[in-house]
């Protein structure tokens, strides 16, 4: 635990010390104000974390995606490192193979967000929880409890925003051990044998079925008995993290356009036989000795996740280290309850961070930490700061959150949803794409090259924003 600071003024107080909360603390330390980061763990524990630890990665081990030149995620990995990002400093330290993909260490990502928060003398940790409403006399207070909040803590939020509760199923894939997996039907390969970050283009072992194979496996879903949920029947899915039954429920062909696509792979033991359909597993620990099925989010019971995924090619006596789960999530209809600060409408004293606004991911939930961190260090100090604009992956989410969204009126609930940064979230570009030398481009070319379009104009707003945002410092 970090040494207790001594200020002259009251500190900031952060509440949740998950991927935002760290941030969050982090970023105000970094600004020069004191801060105290509540985490009430592991004294309380939630349904879906295992540890006490900080920063704890509770579903996937991936970043995802960390291009910028062709992902929306990659322009806000890029920014988050450019802003001095704590989250990303530890991926980066943390990373294993994954092809274009940022994945890490669990556990290594977590040590290192610690130790750097521990390191840190104008932080404190305090391992307790915050039940309700934040005491009247904590003037500046971040709320980063995500979308597992303490029943009582969500309770109070509710009663003062006047909204009902909103919540979503986000389930959990499940993790394999690595020497279980029979590489004489498995092989070794990235999707278009790509390398990313401390990849080799060789990076998920992959699990191909053939047409008929493939369709068993669909009914086999359908007819597998899944956990019930009387309490939150009535919750919708998040589309971005659909359990595979329910893809499945969708349609025969879905998951082979979804996590079980078939493109850019090829099966070394089949030559010229193309795969009708490909599970991926990637590596989930620094020792390679566990991989996680991707996509493969499920609230199957367990046994029958065991009897579903047995019948994979490959995986016919494969170990699990980790069944996949389900957790309630809850967040805020932020674009009515919040404004553009991350503050609550209802108690301005309340900023909101991560999850719980309506984000999804955990590079989404770190970057909301981080704007409301440096928003509430900036506070704290008596400067101006300005969200960055609406050009940038940040500003973009930030807009989502607070103002992107059209209101439908109607007697139901909020139709306001999480989401994942993507380039929908972005201000169209000005002007026809065109090549260099001029040519109007078309399909994917002209596809490939807004994405990067999109890209580039982020990042020369960014940098911009930054010199606005540095001059106003100086005043």
């Amino acid at each position: 635990m970090s040494e207790p600071f001594n200020s002259p003024s009251p500190p900031i107080h952060v509440i949740g010390g998950g991927l935002a909360g760290c941030e969050a603390a982090w970023q105000i330390a970094r600004q020069g104000a004191p801060v105290v980061l509540h985490e009430m763990r592991p004294k309380r524990q939630t349904p879906a974390h295992r540890t006490g630890d900080l920063a704890e990665l509770v579903c996937s081990n991936s970043f995802r995606a960390d291009d910028p030149q062709t992902s929306a995620i990659g322009i806000l990995h890029r920014e988050m490192r450019r802003l001095d990002s704590l989250v990303m400093a530890a991926a980066d330290a943390n990373k294993l193979p994954a092809g274009g993909a940022l994945a890490v260490d669990r556990s290594g990502f977590s040590a290192h967000v610690a130790a750097m928060l521990a390191a840190q003398p104008l932080i404190e940790i305090a391992r307790e929880e915050i039940d309700g409403l934040p005491p009247r006399d904590w003037a500046n207070v971040i709320i980063a409890t995500g979308p597992l909040t303490s029943p009582a803590l969500a309770a109070a939020i509710g009663a003062l925003t006047g909204e009902k509760d909103l919540a979503f199923y986000d389930a959990i894939a499940p993790v394999v051990h690595r020497e279980s997996i029979d590489m004489e039907k498995a092989w070794l390969q990235s999707r278009y044998d790509k390398a990313g970050p401390a990849g080799t283009g060789a990076d998920y072992i992959n699990c191909a079925l053939t047409k008929d194979q493939y369709y068993a496996f669909v009914e086999a879903l359908n007819q597998a008995e899944k956990a019930e949920f009387k309490e939150f029947e009535d919750t919708p899915y998040f589309n971005g993290c659909l359990p595979i039954e329910i893809m499945a429920e969708r349609g025969a062909e879905t998951l082979r356009h979804g996590p079980m696509k078939p493109f850019g792979l090829t099966n070394p033991h089949t030559p010229g036989v193309k795969p009708y359909a490909v599970v991926q597993l990637r590596q989930d620990n620094a020792l390679g000795t566990l991989y996680n099925m991707v996509g493969f989010q499920t609230k199957l019971k367990h046994h029958a996740q065991v009897e579903v995924f047995h019948a994979i090619p490959g995986l016919e006596e494969a170990r699990f280290a980790r069944l996949g789960g389900l957790h309630r999530n809850t967040f805020l209809n932020s674009p009515k309850v919040l404004d553009r600060a991350l503050r609550l409408k209802a108690d301005p004293r309340l900023r909101f961070a991560g999850q719980i606004t309506g984000c999804e991911g955990y590079v989404e939930s770190a970057a909301i930490g981080l704007l409301a961190g440096r928003l509430a260090a900036a506070e704290y100090k008596g400067e101006a700061f300005a969200p960055p604009p609406a050009t940038t992956a940040l500003g973009a989410l930030v807009n989502h959150i607070t103002a992107g969204h059209i209101e439908v009126i109607d007697a139901g609930p909020p139709s306001f949803q999480p989401m994942n940064v993507n380039f929908g979230l972005f201000p169209p570009l000005e002007g026809a794409i065109k090549s260099p030398e001029g040519r109007r481009l078309r399909g994917g070319e002209k596809a490939a090259a807004k994405k990067a379009a999109i890209g580039a104009r982020a990042a020369e707003d960014l940098e911009t924003w930054l010199g606005a945002q540095g001059a106003l410092a100086a005043e």
